[in-house]
């Protein structure tokens, strides 16, 4: 899995055309996240992929000669930061309520929302600990379940400006 972070100007049409990059080649996006910046002016685009070296080099160029895109980086290869969230609506009776909350407390969720049947849980972390987290909730019923695309940060003090261009 690679992590490719995308530096682009917040025009309308820029994620479409990165999107139609990526289907008119026949690449499969695994998770997609998009935001604006420190810069209002600029949005960062984080995609997860699969591929070999060669095919994520072909990306990372194709992104790079599109209008609007300013930097790209697979950011995975370095040291980073990555986090996603998830929201799940599960089914609740007196029977499952202590086992539910314990697997909350567990992975240090969030109780969003709670009624008498159902109860919204909230879990942030790396891909790992929401697929763990995962996995045990749906051993109950899970009602509706969504989840964001992973965002990710370098750690240290280099930004997605400063890296050097690769291909």
């Amino acid at each position: 899995m690679h992590i490719i972070s995308v530096l682009v100007n917040n025009h309308s049409g820029v994620l479409s055309r990165v999107v139609g990059l990526f289907s008119r080649r026949g690449y499969n996006i695994e998770s997609l996240a998009v935001g604006t910046t420190e810069q209002n002016d600029q949005s960062r685009i984080t995609l997860t992929v699969n591929g070999d070296d060669y095919v994520i080099t072909q990306i990372i160029r194709q992104l790079n000669k599109l209008y609007d895109v300013i930097k790209v980086q697979d950011v995975g290869k370095y040291p980073n930061v990555s986090r996603e969230l998830v929201l799940v609506k599960v089914e609740i009776n007196s029977n499952t309520r202590d086992d539910i909350m314990h697997i909350v407390e567990t992975f240090r969720g969030k109780v969003i929302d709670i009624s008498l049947n159902s109860i919204i849980i909230e879990i942030t972390g790396d891909s790992e600990k929401v697929e763990a987290f995962i996995k045990l909730i749906k051993q109950f019923q899970v009602r509706e379940l969504t989840r964001t695309g992973l965002i990710t940060l370098e750690r240290g003090n280099r930004i997605l400006k400063e890296y050097e261009e690769e291909f």
